[in-house]
């Protein structure tokens, strides 16, 4: 490997949105996330429906079964 052209490679700490952190090693230092695997919907098991303008309830109105 040739000297001198490499990025310096230190530990870091992440810190995620929930409040969970942990270290790790990175060339950038510190980093923000948000979200880590100990909140994330996929590991954890549970699902979060971000709705801001009510695009979730329409798309449940279209798409429901009308009973008779």
């Amino acid at each position: 490997m040739q000297k001198g052209i490499h990025p310096v490679y230190r530990e870091a700490t992440v810190h995620c949105a929930c409040g969970n952190t942990f270290k790790t090693r990175s060339t950038i230092g510190n980093i923000k996330v948000d979200i880590c695997a100990g909140c994330h919907p996929f590991f954890t098991g549970t699902q979060k429906i971000v709705d801001t303008e009510g695009r979730v309830e329409r798309f449940k109105k279209k798409y429901a079964k009308k009973d008779k």
